[in-house]
């Protein structure tokens, strides 16, 4: 049985996530404030943690930095804000995911299973992939542009592979959503979009270019 550390302070929406969650079948723990949560990671080591943003004594960017100089355990970030802001801020501290409420409990369960589908290593192995000066390791899952390693989250490695096994071909958003988060996945599109945003910081000028073609979706490009 899997455990997911559940951080809010809000007494409705731990009993929520509480009840859905040991429904599907997991075990909860619950912090309340970011001290308890990071202290309740350290001791009980989860297999995920849904960690809202908004906490008292630490927020949850705080206790996200916290988490993962520790370790590597998949988090799952809620915000209330509807922009990019937060879920931006919160992939690049090292969040795998984000979901935004009011949400809907059923569709946060599947996200969770999701993501531990991922993150147990289910992703296709394979020969290493290059595209230009961009190495891809499905097997050490490292990613390298020339000579400099580029550090890259579980969700954005499957997303750029998934783009550099088709180099120059353009992958529908719900292609792409299909493909790395699953079929049961029951995030939007956006979600795409978001990890493109980050995965393009972090290929940085000298490495190949993820294009966008309005209204379709994205495809790699080769540098020159």
């Amino acid at each position: 049985m899997k455990t997911i550390l559940v951080v809010d302070d809000a007494p409705n929406i731990v009993e929520l996530l509480r009840l859905y969650l040991e429904g599907a079948g997991f075990a909860t723990i619950v912090a309340t404030d970011g001290p308890s949560a990071v202290d309740l990671h350290r001791r009980h080591r989860p297999d995920l943690v849904v960690l809202d943003l908004m906490l008292p004594g630490m927020d949850g960017f705080e206790v996200c930095r916290a988490i993962r100089r520790e370790a590597d355990t998949p988090v799952l970030m809620l915000t209330a804000r509807t922009d990019d802001i937060d879920a931006v801020v919160g992939l690049e501290l090292g969040a795998d995911d984000y979901v935004t409420k009011p949400f809907n409990p059923r569709a946060l369960v599947a996200r969770v299973k999701a993501i531990l589908r991922r993150t147990d290593g289910t992703v296709r192995l394979g020969r290493p992939i290059e595209v230009g000066s961009l190495r891809i390791d499905p097997r050490r899952r490292d990613v390298s542009v020339g000579e400099r390693i580029v550090e890259v989250r579980a969700r954005e490695f499957d997303l750029l592979a998934a783009l550099a096994r088709d180099p120059g071909v353009v992958l529908s958003r719900e292609a792409l959503l299909e493909d790395v988060w699953g079929t049961d996945f029951p995030g939007e599109t956006r979600t795409v979009d978001v990890h493109v945003s980050e995965l393009r910081k972090k290929l940085g000028p000298d490495g190949p270019t993820i294009e966008s073609v309005r209204g379709i979706g994205y495809r790699l490009i080769a540098n020159a």
